[in-house]
């Protein structure tokens, strides 16, 4: 049974045990996140064979989108990822163990701390985002574009009504 046919036997059960509830909404939402479950399964795989986890590749992806010289406070990399500074700490030691990133003093602030690529990170990040994008794209090809382009709309809209 695929998960198409699993949602519906979902609602159908609902709508038998529950006829007082509108459960339509499980069509959208109950699909949703079956695809963001398998999407972040697949994403993560891709991760893992460049040996970084979900978090290491948002912060060698945060500083790779700035450009050269691929360097930010570590305050910058919260904003950009979405989370909290203490959580770019854990990330950021993670990858300064592993050679990718190094922490500098602030030009501007004494006391600052920037963390920037190495050239090995670099590489590293610009290996597994080529792969992410392949991927990608993969994941996306049993649309076609036009549907592509209807989904973005509609998450965009969606996405904004609930502020996010």
């Amino acid at each position: 049974m695929n998960d198409i046919d699993r949602v519906d036997r979902i609602v159908e059960q609902w709508r038998d045990e529950r006829p007082d509830l509108d459960v339509s909404p499980l069509q959208v939402i109950g699909r949703l996140h079956r695809v963001a479950d398998r999407l972040r399964e697949e994403l993560l795989r891709v991760y893992r064979e460049h040996g970084l986890g979900e978090g290491e590749f948002d912060i060698l992806a945060a500083l790779r989108r700035r450009g050269e010289p691929y360097a930010c406070a570590a305050g910058e990399l919260a904003r950009t990822t979405m989370v909290t500074t203490g959580a770019v700490t854990k990330r950021v030691d993670r990858l300064v163990a592993s050679g990718l990133v190094v922490r500098q003093g602030s030009e501007d602030d004494g006391r600052g701390r920037i963390v920037a690529l190495t050239p090995a990170g670099v590489r590293v990040i610009d290996e597994a985002f080529a792969a992410h994008v392949r991927n990608e794209q993969r994941l996306l090809e049993g649309l076609t574009p036009a549907q592509r382009a209807d989904l973005e709309a509609l998450l965009r809209t969606w996405g904004g009504a609930l502020g996010v």
